[in-house]
């Protein structure tokens, strides 16, 4: 699903990755409150509303070849904006909870200067232990990773080195961990997103 400027005469682009359950639909609420009407939306539905099946701590295999399949299906559209004439530096990967942690993974396993990755609530996929490798550098990326001290489905000590991990791969990672903040997204967050859309 495609909503705001026309590829070809938009300023940029954002990739928007939704929650389990939820659609490409509920995603786009969040577009009016980003408030960058010059910017393209791409928003992919993940076959039967989740990106891959399991937990994102768990082991990988058990998220295969969901993950794989996702994690292409986001490659594949950052080749089309391309061709459109929207490289990766005009480009942003938004998500939110599993759609958040697809497209932290998603940077990280296609290192190169994007416009931004934002990330509400949401770390990168593995289980407890897992060694990311970063050879390549995300080049002054701007990541935003958004979440709450004690939210059910994230644990704070996976977004946080998930932030480690990013800035050693040459992101620059805005942090927050609200105290208490439930499954949700809030104003805070979005002020953050719309600093690094406005800056496409």
């Amino acid at each position: 699903m495609v909503v705001g400027a026309q590829p070809r005469r938009a300023r940029g682009a954002v990739v928007m990755l939704h929650g389990r359950g939820a659609t490409s639909a509920d995603i786009l609420t969040l577009v009016p409150e980003l408030a960058q009407s010059d910017l393209t939306f791409w928003a992919p539905q993940a076959a039967g509303f989740t990106w891959y099946p399991q937990r994102f701590l768990a082991p990988l295999a058990a998220n295969e070849p969901s993950l794989s399949s996702a994690l292409a299906l986001v490659s594949g559209l950052l080749d089309e904006l391309e061709e459109l004439g929207l490289p990766a530096e005009k480009t942003a990967l938004l998500g939110f909870s599993q759609g958040a942690c697809l497209a932290l993974e998603s940077a990280l396993r296609r290192p190169r200067r994007y416009a931004g990755v934002i990330a509400f609530t949401g770390g990168l996929i593995g289980p407890p232990g897992t060694v990311w490798r970063a050879p390549a550098s995300l080049a002054g990326t701007p990541v935003f990773i958004g979440t709450s001290d004690r939210d059910p489905h994230v644990p704070r000590e996976r977004a946080e080195e998930s932030a480690r991990v990013l800035e050693l791969a040459g992101a620059v990672v805005d942090l927050r961990i609200y105290p208490g903040l439930g499954h949700t997204v809030v104003e805070d967050e979005l002020e953050a997103a719309r600093a690094i859309l406005s800056a496409i």
